[in-house]
């Protein structure tokens, strides 16, 4: 019998990505939150600009091919600046993520599903039989609506390009202390 986790969030009041830290040491958060409370989700920087930029592209998609009504099209995009939610309690590190859309509620639906073990490379609906897996991933689950994925992306930009400013030289990421440049021949910038 399988113990997975899941953490559902259907109609979800927020849906963010937040981060932790000092840039160059910053640990990224993604947090659902719902009736049924927060769920807080530790994703890495090129997750969060991967779903982001999978998400835009939903959007355009549905809007070009006129899969939602134009009232949820016309809705602006949810503007969320406020903090992650503290204390920020890590339910498990994200690995596969999907998304969806479901034009019968006109609704984006978000799984992101633990990391595990390299048996697990495809994200498992909590619908499949589970029975024969001995320590099942755990899932984040949750449906927003356009103008939150829109929010969303809009927020996630903005956090993904706040780092570390880039070498004019070699386009690494430069500390306060500078670095060393391959273009420099070693000599810190």
């Amino acid at each position: 019998m399988s113990n997975r986790a899941i953490f559902s969030h259907e109609e979800a009041t927020r849906f963010v990505v937040g981060t932790v830290g000092m840039p160059g040491e910053r640990s990224f958060y993604i947090q659902a939150t719902s009736a049924n409370g927060t769920t807080t989700v530790s994703v890495e920087k090129s997750q969060v600009a991967a779903l982001s930029e999978r998400l835009h592209e939903l959007i355009t998609e549905v809007r070009r091919s006129k899969l939602a009504s134009l009232d949820e099209l016309g809705l602006a995009a949810v503007v969320d600046n406020e903090d992650l939610e503290f204390p920020i309690d890590e339910e498990f590190q994200a690995g596969v993520m999907g998304i969806a859309w479901d034009p019968e509620t006109q609704r984006v639906s978000v799984e992101i599903q633990s990391i595990a073990d390299g048996e697990f490379t495809e994200l498992m609906s909590d619908e499949e039989d589970l029975a024969d897996v001995e320590d099942p991933p755990d899932l984040l689950r949750l449906t927003i609506r356009l103008n939150q994925a829109r929010g969303f992306c809009n927020r996630a930009q903005a956090i993904v390009s706040a780092g570390r400013s880039a070498c004019p030289f070699c386009g690494l990421p430069v500390d306060t202390t500078g670095h060393l440049c391959p273009r420099a021949n070693g000599y810190r910038r």
